[in-house]
């Protein structure tokens, strides 16, 4: 670690190297290194990392070496990843990044689990996450958190911190991620990642979200390249298709096609700062001299948007607080919660009267949003209203409404795409100037447009290669 910028990373010359998951997975089937080398790469680079990071929710690396062994017939077969801790991974605990109950040890997989490792992945552990996934910043009410590896002073986002830490770090090329509300893209945007929130329905169904009034999670992977995300969900794709949504593909280069693009450099709920909107200003450009049609975008979302979905992340704390029991067992105490979630719970109860209301506006989002898309292919914006704060500054401790306004005002472009269930991808376009640190942008589209993202993503990355730690000197 270099303690003068606070900076840490795992990049070195081992059986893991700098590649990306494809890279290495040809490797693996080419016999120039071992699974085992692999994973025993892969776990020496997290014992460096992790003490400094607190990426890792739980981990039974021994476990992991003797026992687990990837499918031999599969894209990814060998390639270490982490998979949440909101999904169950058999002979794991699944926490949720909570203190307000103790988790039994998972007998078998989730379904999105298995479908990940159907690919031929090997889980080495659980990512951290914030209380239930509801901090934008992967914080915790005992003052710890998990911190960026690009300045460890700074967040790394949330709810999938723990994921995004250790693939821009370098324990692993690609980690498990999902997103109710932003969870995939935050991260991503803050530790200089590829995040892409695809459309809802695209993986096999996320048990503990299916049957909510409005399901808004969509899972996923955060990666370092665009091929990674390309070739992760062409993998997903072959072992489970949901026939309601077009097929991706195999893409593996950026189309031809000049695109409409509508740019938004302000949300509903206010203005961005100068870095964000410039990081954004730049991909326009960008996208621009290759021929696309850039037009500056009101996006036409009522402002009531922001109470609404307040009042219904709120609804999601209360349920999580009153039947904590029947889903997490007699352990679970709601007086161990933290207290944002206590907060939100708080602010449901006294506006729960609202509760038609709010899910019948929130309901006629999707085809408001849908309608753009009769005008553009794309909207570009920004991913955040200002680049990664310091750890502290969305702190689940601090008095409830402070940290409320700082969430509604950080986190104000992400949630749309999760009501509308639209897919959406974040790319890391700009770095800040003080205490370097990345900036992510969004590319977003119709539901079950994803290709049109990764082809967009893939010439962007082209255009611009993207900065990781490993740019270092590290050999």
């Amino acid at each position: 670690m270099d303690q003068k910028i606070k900076k840490i990373h795992a990049f070195k010359n081992d059986a893991l190297g700098q590649d990306d998951a494809v890279s290495l997975a040809k490797r693996l089937k080419n016999k120039e290194i071992s699974a085992d080398e692999v994973i025993r790469a892969s776990i020496d680079r997290a014992r460096y990392v992790n003490p400094s990071l607190n990426a890792i929710a739980s981990e039974f690396f021994e476990l992991d070496l003797k026992q687990r062994k990837p499918l031999q017939k599969s894209l990814f077969s060998g390639v270490p990843t982490y998979i949440k801790d909101n999904l169950d991974l058999a002979c794991y605990p699944t926490q949720h990044g909570s203190k307000a109950f103790k988790s039994d040890i998972k007998q078998k997989n989730s379904k999105i689990t298995q479908q990940i490792l159907d690919a031929g992945f090997i889980a080495l552990g659980k990512s951290q996450l914030p209380e239930f996934g509801l901090n934008a910043s992967t914080e915790f009410k005992d003052g710890s958190s998990t911190k960026n590896p690009w300045h460890l002073d700074y967040s790394c986002g949330a709810s999938s911190g723990g994921s995004a830490a250790l693939v821009a770090a370098g324990v692993v090329p690609i980690a498990h991620a999902n997103d109710g509300g932003g969870s995939i893209r935050i991260p991503a945007a803050n530790c200089g990642l590829v995040g892409l929130k695809p459309t809802r329905g695209r993986l096999k169904p996320n048990e503990s979200s299916q049957f909510l009034p409005i399901n808004l999670v969509s899972d996923g992977v955060l990666t370092r390249s665009v091929r990674d995300t390309a070739y992760f969900y062409a993998e997903m794709e072959r072992i489970y298709h949901n026939p309601k949504l077009p097929k991706i593909g195999l893409l593996q280069a950026h189309s031809t096609q000049k695109l409409r693009i509508a740019l938004v450099l302000n949300s509903i709920h206010g203005d961005t700062d100068t870095e964000t909107q410039n990081a954004v200003i730049h991909t326009a450009k960008l996208l621009e001299a290759q021929g696309h049609h850039i037009e500056p975008f009101k996006l036409p979302i009522p402002e009531s948007f922001v109470e609404d979905f307040s009042h219904y992340w709120g609804f999601l704390s209360f349920m999580l607080e009153k039947m904590g029991r029947p889903l997490f067992g007699s352990s679970f105490d709601p007086q161990q919660l933290d207290p944002l979630t206590q907060g939100l719970s708080a602010l449901y109860k006294k506006n729960a009267h609202k509760t038609p209301l709010f899910l019948y506006r929130l309901k006629k989002i999707q085809q408001i949003y849908r309608n753009i898309f009769k005008r553009y292919d794309l909207i570009l914006s920004p991913v955040l209203a200002h680049t990664s704060p310091k750890l502290g500054y969305l702190s689940p401790s601090l008095p409830f409404d402070t940290l409320f306004e700082r969430l509604q005002n950080y986190v104000t472009y992400t949630p749309i795409q999760n009501i509308a269930g639209a897919p959406a991808i974040v790319l890391p376009m700009g770095m800040t100037t003080e205490n370097p640190r990345p900036i992510g942008i969004q590319l977003s589209a119709d539901l079950g447009q994803e290709a049109l993202l990764i082809s967009t993503a893939y010439q962007l990355e082209q255009l611009k290669p993207f900065k990781h730690l490993y740019h270092d000197e590290w050999l």
